[in-house]
């Protein structure tokens, strides 16, 4: 018997509306159904633009009008001007509000820890929800400039050097690679993209600045369940438009032969192949582009 990719897609959409209360009149038997609490939480609790609750959402603007008055009549939010753009307006939660998204988020969090608690094999389940939700949330990654020392930043180093310790023969061990200066990757010098998928990070890139005439590229990453998705091109894309931003005009980066996808994804994007150019002990293939 040959299972029909649709009927398998229909039936995963069943199993994720009724686990995710799609239907119910009173999602997490809060009084309200799910659309009004995905308002109330992307309001979150420092407020937020409605164009902005729009865009994150993707809903029509009389759907999340509607959704809005709602959450007002019941005391939750308030919708007022933006006092420096008043063709702007911010949604923010009351006391009231404020106590309904510390409950949502509390529901929420017990019901995901269940949903992994009585699955045997939770990592291979949360491998398969990243690799739905980066497909599902590709068009709304976003690109945002990060400091290297931060969380995201720090998560997209880790899991970089790991992929990389178990693909090379020889192991990786970043205290041994060239040294890498975090102000180098910092403005004006240059600067650490992390690619976040609703707000979680899956990808990264440093532009690094030198005193040799040059830029490197460092630290091309992304996450397993969003490969294929277009995302490596566009975190070198961002690169190289800050390059340029800074007036840079030579980029340089280097890679390893067991990395064959690294060397294909530069050369389909422009770059040349070069001699040695550092004593980094881990790459064996060099790169340079014009920008």
């Amino acid at each position: 018997m040959t299972l029909s990719p649709i009927a398998r897609i229909r039936r995963f959409n069943r199993a994720v509306t009724t686990e995710t209360g799609v239907l119910d009149q009173s999602f997490l038997g809060r009084g309200r159904p799910l659309g009004a609490a995905r308002v109330l939480n992307a309001i979150g609790p420092t407020g937020r633009a409605v164009s902005d609750i729009r865009a994150f959402l993707d809903l029509d603007t009389g759907l999340l009008s509607r959704l809005l008055r709602s959450l007002e009549d019941e005391g939750l939010a308030s919708v007022t001007e933006d006092p420096a753009d008043k063709r702007r307006r911010i949604a923010h939660l009351t006391p009231e509000g404020l106590r309904e998204y510390a409950a949502y988020e509390s529901l929420s969090d017990t019901r995901a820890q269940a949903l992994l608690d009585r699955h045997p094999h939770p990592e291979a389940l949360l491998a398969a929800m990243d690799l739905i939700a980066s497909a599902l949330g590709r068009d709304r990654i976003e690109i945002v400039e990060s400091d290297p020392h931060s969380a995201p930043a720090i998560f997209c180093l880790e899991s970089y050097y790991a992929e990389l310790a178990a693909r090379f023969a020889m192991g990786f061990d970043p205290a041994k690679a060239a040294r890498l200066d975090s102000d180098d990757m910092r403005p004006p010098r240059g600067v650490f993209l992390v690619a976040l998928s609703d707000g979680l990070p899956s990808g990264c890139v440093g532009l690094k600045g030198t005193d040799k005439g040059y830029a490197e590229i460092k630290r091309l990453w992304v996450a397993p369940s969003a490969r294929g998705l277009g995302l490596a091109k566009r975190l070198m894309s961002k690169a190289e438009s800050y390059a340029r931003e800074m007036g840079i005009t030579t980029l340089r980066l280097d890679t390893n032969s067991a990395l064959p996808e690294a060397a294909g994804l530069y050369q389909r994007l422009g770059w040349s192949e070069i001699e040695r150019f550092n004593d980094d002990p881990y790459p064996d293939l060099f790169f340079e582009k014009r920008v």
